[in-house]
């Protein structure tokens, strides 16, 4: 596995856990980092605190793009993947849309349900029709 996919997996799975605990994911990362066990890859630390920083702005277009799903109704990794995609998707440098996507895909059939690939990929594929420039 390439050194960002994994760098993803464990943004993935800081912004799980802190959601499942109800923790900030940035005080969540910074326990991680204090126990350095394996270390945290920078790419994971710039994933968590830029879903953290643009979480309102996620949230909503989740929101409003999950058609028939509230946040609270998605499977809590569901979330996480899908905020870690949105994030990469248009607010990540040098991080293709194909490659935001199909990792966020990839992710969801490694740790989620068998319809959450389908789900996410529609999601996302909405948001990047509808955000992204023409043109650009």
């Amino acid at each position: 596995m390439a050194a960002r996919s994994k760098a993803r997996k464990r943004a993935v799975d800081l912004l799980y856990e802190a959601d499942l605990r109800g923790d900030d994911p940035v005080s969540t990362l910074a326990e991680r980092i204090a126990l350095a066990d394996p270390p945290i890859n920078d790419y994971t630390i710039d994933l968590v605190e830029g879903v953290t920083a643009r979480r309102a702005e996620i949230d909503r277009l989740l929101t409003d793009y999950s058609e028939g799903w509230t946040l609270a109704r998605m499977p809590g990794v569901d979330r996480a993947i899908l905020r870690v995609g949105l994030f990469e998707l248009l607010w990540a440098d040098g991080v293709p849309d194909a490659v935001a996507i199909d990792e966020a895909v990839e992710l969801a059939k490694a740790l989620s349900t068998d319809e959450s690939p389908k789900f996410i990929n529609g999601i996302l594929g909405r948001v990047l029709r509808d955000q992204i420039p023409t043109g650009g």
